[in-house]
Protein backbone atom coordinates (compact mmCIF):
# COMPACT_ATOMS: atom_id res chain seq x y z
CA UNK A 1 0.00 0.00 0.00
CA UNK A 2 1.08 3.43 -1.06
CA UNK A 3 0.89 6.63 1.36
CA UNK A 4 -1.81 8.02 -0.71
CA UNK A 5 -3.91 4.72 -0.69
CA UNK A 6 -3.51 4.82 3.18
CA UNK A 7 -4.21 8.13 3.44
CA UNK A 8 -7.49 7.51 2.11
CA UNK A 9 -8.23 4.66 4.11
CA UNK A 10 -7.17 6.64 7.11
CA UNK A 11 -9.45 8.69 6.46
CA UNK A 12 -12.39 6.86 5.67
CA UNK A 13 -12.30 4.64 8.66
CA UNK A 14 -11.74 7.92 10.66
CA UNK A 15 -15.20 8.95 9.07
CA UNK A 16 -16.82 5.61 9.80
CA UNK A 17 -15.77 5.18 13.23
CA UNK A 18 -16.97 9.08 13.77
CA UNK A 19 -13.50 9.71 14.98
CA UNK A 20 -11.75 13.06 15.80
CA UNK A 21 -7.49 13.66 14.82
CA UNK A 22 -7.72 14.67 18.86
CA UNK A 23 -9.17 11.28 19.55
CA UNK A 24 -6.93 9.53 17.48
CA UNK A 25 -3.75 11.26 18.79
CA UNK A 26 -5.55 11.06 22.19
CA UNK A 27 -5.76 7.44 22.09
CA UNK A 28 -2.59 6.31 20.42
CA UNK A 29 -0.68 9.10 22.65
CA UNK A 30 0.66 11.27 20.16
CA UNK A 31 0.09 15.00 19.60
CA UNK A 32 -3.06 15.65 17.09
CA UNK A 33 -0.50 17.61 14.88
CA UNK A 34 1.90 15.05 14.02
CA UNK A 35 -0.70 11.98 14.11
CA UNK A 36 -2.82 14.35 11.21
CA UNK A 37 0.68 14.52 9.43
CA UNK A 38 1.41 10.98 9.35
CA UNK A 39 -2.10 9.98 8.50
CA UNK A 40 -1.72 12.60 5.87
CA UNK A 41 1.78 10.77 4.53
CA UNK A 42 4.03 13.33 5.61
CA UNK A 43 5.17 11.43 8.64
CA UNK A 44 6.61 7.78 9.37
CA UNK A 45 4.85 6.27 12.74
CA UNK A 46 7.45 3.69 14.62
CA UNK A 47 5.76 0.34 14.60
CA UNK A 48 3.98 0.50 17.88
CA UNK A 49 2.28 3.55 17.66
CA UNK A 50 1.07 2.30 13.79
CA UNK A 51 -0.45 -0.52 14.92
CA UNK A 52 -2.34 1.25 18.22
CA UNK A 53 -3.46 3.45 15.33
CA UNK A 54 -5.04 0.34 12.79
CA UNK A 55 -6.19 -0.90 16.26
CA UNK A 56 -8.18 2.08 17.28
CA UNK A 57 -9.10 2.97 13.65
CA UNK A 58 -9.51 -0.90 12.65
CA UNK A 59 -7.67 -1.57 9.50
CA UNK A 60 -5.45 -4.47 8.54
CA UNK A 61 -1.88 -4.90 8.64
CA UNK A 62 -1.05 -3.61 4.98
CA UNK A 63 -2.15 0.46 6.53
CA UNK A 64 0.77 0.33 9.65
CA UNK A 65 3.23 -0.64 7.33
CA UNK A 66 2.36 1.93 5.04
CA UNK A 67 2.32 4.20 8.15
CA UNK A 68 5.72 2.85 9.23
CA UNK A 69 7.24 4.13 5.60
CA UNK A 70 9.70 6.88 5.09
CA UNK A 71 7.95 9.32 3.40
CA UNK A 72 8.78 11.69 -0.18
CA UNK A 73 8.16 14.83 1.22
CA UNK A 74 7.21 16.95 -1.55
CA UNK A 75 4.67 19.25 -3.11
CA UNK A 76 3.41 20.73 -6.40
CA UNK A 77 5.32 23.84 -7.21
CA UNK A 78 2.02 25.45 -8.10
CA UNK A 79 0.33 27.74 -5.53
CA UNK A 80 -2.49 25.96 -4.06
CA UNK A 81 -6.65 26.90 -4.81
CA UNK A 82 -7.74 25.92 -1.46
CA UNK A 83 -8.54 28.60 0.39
CA UNK A 84 -7.16 27.61 3.93
CA UNK A 85 -3.22 26.22 2.57
CA UNK A 86 -3.39 29.44 0.26
CA UNK A 87 -3.62 31.59 3.00
CA UNK A 88 -0.27 30.01 4.77
CA UNK A 89 0.96 30.88 0.93
CA UNK A 90 0.27 34.33 1.49
CA UNK A 91 1.31 34.66 4.99
CA UNK A 92 5.12 33.48 3.91
CA UNK A 93 4.92 35.80 0.91
CA UNK A 94 4.05 39.00 3.02
CA UNK A 95 6.02 38.33 6.35
CA UNK A 96 8.32 35.37 5.15
CA UNK A 97 11.19 38.18 4.91
CA UNK A 98 10.28 39.79 8.36
CA UNK A 99 10.09 36.56 9.75
CA UNK A 100 13.73 35.81 8.43
CA UNK A 101 14.42 39.16 9.43
CA UNK A 102 13.57 39.04 12.98
CA UNK A 103 14.98 35.59 13.40
CA UNK A 104 18.45 36.48 11.99
CA UNK A 105 18.82 39.46 14.29
CA UNK A 106 17.51 37.69 17.39
CA UNK A 107 19.91 34.21 17.22
CA UNK A 108 22.58 35.00 14.13
CA UNK A 109 22.54 32.95 10.33
CA UNK A 110 20.73 30.17 10.41
CA UNK A 111 17.38 28.35 10.14
CA UNK A 112 14.53 27.37 12.05
CA UNK A 113 14.51 23.43 12.06
CA UNK A 114 11.76 21.46 10.62
CA UNK A 115 12.84 18.25 11.81
CA UNK A 116 13.55 19.12 15.04
CA UNK A 117 10.17 20.82 15.42
CA UNK A 118 6.93 20.88 17.24
CA UNK A 119 3.44 22.64 16.18
CA UNK A 120 0.34 23.06 18.19
CA UNK A 121 -3.09 24.30 16.68
CA UNK A 122 -5.68 25.86 18.72
CA UNK A 123 -8.84 27.95 19.38
CA UNK A 124 -9.15 31.35 20.98
CA UNK A 125 -12.15 32.74 22.03
CA UNK A 126 -12.61 35.95 20.69
CA UNK A 127 -15.66 38.29 21.30
CA UNK A 128 -15.19 38.96 17.27
CA UNK A 129 -15.06 35.94 16.32
CA UNK A 130 -12.75 33.10 17.30
CA UNK A 131 -9.26 32.70 16.27
CA UNK A 132 -6.75 30.27 15.08
CA UNK A 133 -3.71 30.04 17.54
CA UNK A 134 -0.66 28.11 15.66
CA UNK A 135 2.40 27.91 17.57
CA UNK A 136 5.46 26.69 15.90
CA UNK A 137 8.34 25.87 18.01
CA UNK A 138 11.61 24.53 16.44
CA UNK A 139 15.27 24.81 17.29
CA UNK A 140 17.59 27.16 15.57
CA UNK A 141 20.70 25.72 13.30
CA UNK A 142 23.23 27.74 13.23
CA UNK A 143 25.06 28.12 9.89
CA UNK A 144 28.62 26.60 9.61
CA UNK A 145 32.10 27.98 8.67
CA UNK A 146 34.48 25.92 7.64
Amino acid sequence: MDKASMQTTILAAKGRLDLSWAAIAERIGMSPVWTTSACMGMNSMPTEVADKLCDVLELPAEVSKALQAFPHKHWDKAIPTDPLIYRFYEMINVYGGTIKELIHEEFGDGIMSAIDFSMDISRVADPKGDRVQIILNGKFLPYRSW
